[in-house]
């Protein structure tokens, strides 16, 4: 398995998009189709890619805050999961957002997946709230 960073213009990007919707959003009932993924062009892109096939992805976001970058769109094939793939994509992005010279990283977690960002040393922040029909809480790691 590599990991690797890619470009929103990288042919595997179409696979990085099936994944998610198939991890992401078919499971409560949404498409990827109904929402603007404009923001996907400033996104930094990590695979996890097994065989020339996308098996997991994970995105850094820029937000309004120098120090901070949000983790989004963690997902990982359902053969592949509890294999660590996500650790390793998650690992991945950390050392990135670092070199780049960011101190934490934050993210919404579902809170069903909210052990698994804790084994990796996030903490909570936030009371549930609802996103995308479902809840969530706010993590932050800090990194520096």
């Amino acid at each position: 398995m590599v990991i690797s960073r890619i470009p929103i213009t990288d042919k595997r990007y179409q696979q990085v998009y099936d994944l998610r919707e198939e991890v992401l959003r078919k499971p409560i009932g949404l498409s990827l189709k109904n929402e603007d993924l404009t923001s996907d062009a400033i996104n930094t892109i990590f695979i996890a890619e097994k065989d020339n096939k996308v098996i997991g992805c994970v995105m850094l976001y820029p937000i309004d805050d120098e120090e901070k970058i949000k983790l989004r769109q963690m997902a990982v094939d359902g053969d592949w999961q509890g294999r660590g793939v996500g650790r390793m994509l998650v690992e991945a992005a950390e050392t990135y957002a670092k070199q780049q010279g960011y101190s934490s990283i934050i993210l919404h977690a579902r809170s069903v997946s909210e052990g698994f960002y804790k084994k990796l040393g996030y903490y909570t922040t936030s009371s549930e709230f609802t996103e995308v029909g479902i809840p969530h809480v706010v993590m932050e790691k800090d990194i520096f």
